[in-house]
């Protein structure tokens, strides 16, 4: 039971981290910055913002920088963040592998490998992925200062709070609770996260969200994803799930999905369904540079930057269904922008009219009118959703709040 000793402890303890938090998040944000401009932001008093700012400095995490102009009296001192002593490890476990990428606390990613992991049992695929992490770390430790996290980001159902995987779309897990192994191994705060609705808050960080509050991201890759942030914060459901974009029914009559419904939008729009259509398409006899051999996903969408009649038909009629989704997503949400990830977005150019197209004829107008729907800026940065979490949990103050108690 809690005596009403440790209950103030526990608020004296959460306002200390929430101002904390408060301080170092207009540093980030708004550096250079004086301790004067902080106090007025943050409505802090200019003795607390002393305080936490000397604290900040002691341990590294930010520095005092070349003094401000003064309108008069003395010149005030700047402060920034210090980001080159800290690095976290993120990971983007996908199927069949692994991309594990070395980033600083600005995201500046400072070295990154591929490791195969084609092991299909929870157990085996644990050890193997520990031990690429491991392997990893042993490969830079010249480059780390000091590791203040690990973060692996996957797809799947992820219960975020407790770092427990209830379900991947490859292999079977009971309960997986991979946070607890790898604070275990390597003695570090680690985080788990959803692949797409992570690679939403990086969008939000360090990409094309970066000057709104409330957007949708949608990526097509195996499957069709999304993610949705809320005041600048990912919308997650009771079990911290949403965003299933994939398994909008878009055509009653279409396939059979994987989930057991019939034409959900990931029998459409996903890369497999989407080369699977350009060979049914070649075999049919319709003529185009594409060749059955050769007709992935990038040379569709070469394809179709071309002008190629087939590749464009076939970006297209995915646009058109992703519209319908997208549409409807937008209604619910009315998002201040969209964004588009995967490897179809190279045939930008084609598709996005496409879903422009849907959403001029089925958003409500308020909700449309100055609505960007545009590409993603990190599509080619695999691991940056997993230091999203990690930037999360600084900008919060619970990493933060740990690494001035350490």
């Amino acid at each position: 039971m809690t005596t009403g000793r440790q209950a103030q402890i526990g608020n004296v303890d959460l306002v200390k981290q929430l101002n904390s938090a408060a301080v170092y998040r207009l540093i980030d944000q708004h550096g250079p910055i004086s301790r004067i401009q902080i106090a007025e932001h943050s409505q802090l008093a200019p003795a607390s913002v002393t305080k936490i700012t000397r604290q900040l400095i002691e341990r590294g995490l930010i520095k005092e920088v070349d003094q401000q102009a003064s309108t008069g009296g003395r010149r005030a001192i700047s402060i920034i963040t210090e980001t080159r002593n800290f690095h976290a490890i993120g990971v983007r476990l996908g199927r069949h592998d692994a991309t594990i990428t070395l980033f600083d606390l600005s995201a500046k990613p400072l070295a990154e490998e591929h490791y195969a992991l084609p092991e299909r049992t929870q157990e085996t695929l644990e050890y193997a992925l520990l031990n690429a992490i491991s392997q990893f770390i042993e490969q830079n430790t010249r480059k780390m200062r000091e590791l203040i996290a690990i973060s692996v980001i996957l797809p799947g159902l992820v219960d975020p709070e407790s770092g427990v995987i209830r379900y991947m779309p490859h292999i079977q897990v009971n309960d997986w609770s991979l946070v607890d192994s790898l604070e275990k191994r390597f003695q570090v705060t680690c985080y788990v996260g959803h692949d797409i609705r992570s690679l939403a808050l990086a969008e939000h960080y360090f990409g094309a969200t970066h000057d709104c509050d409330d957007s949708i991201l949608v990526r097509v890759h195996r499957g069709t994803g999304a993610g949705i942030l809320s005041n600048g914060r990912i919308f997650i459901g009771r079990n911290g799930n949403v965003g299933e974009i994939g398994h909008i029914q878009v055509d009653p009559l279409g396939e059979r999905c994987h989930c057991g419904n019939f034409g959900c939008l990931e029998t459409i729009a996903a890369n497999a369904a989407i080369e699977q259509r350009v060979r049914h398409l070649l075999e049919q006899g319709y003529h185009s540079r594409l060749t059955p051999e050769e007709c992935d996903i990038t040379a569709i969408c070469k394809a179709a930057n071309k002008g190629d009649a087939l590749a464009c038909e076939v970006i297209e009629h995915v646009g058109r269904h992703l519209g319908k989704a997208i549409s409807i997503a937008i209604n619910l949400f009315n998002p201040q922008k969209v964004v588009i990830a995967g490897e179809i977005i190279e045939a930008e150019k084609v598709l996005l009219p496409a879903i422009e197209s849907c959403i001029n004829t089925q958003v409500l107008k308020a909700f449309r009118k100055n609505l960007p729907v545009v590409r993603s800026k990190l599509n080619d940065r695999s691991a940056i959703g997993a230091f999203a979490l990690v930037k999360r949990a600084m900008l919060n103050g619970v990493l933060l709040q740990r690494l001035l108690e350490s």
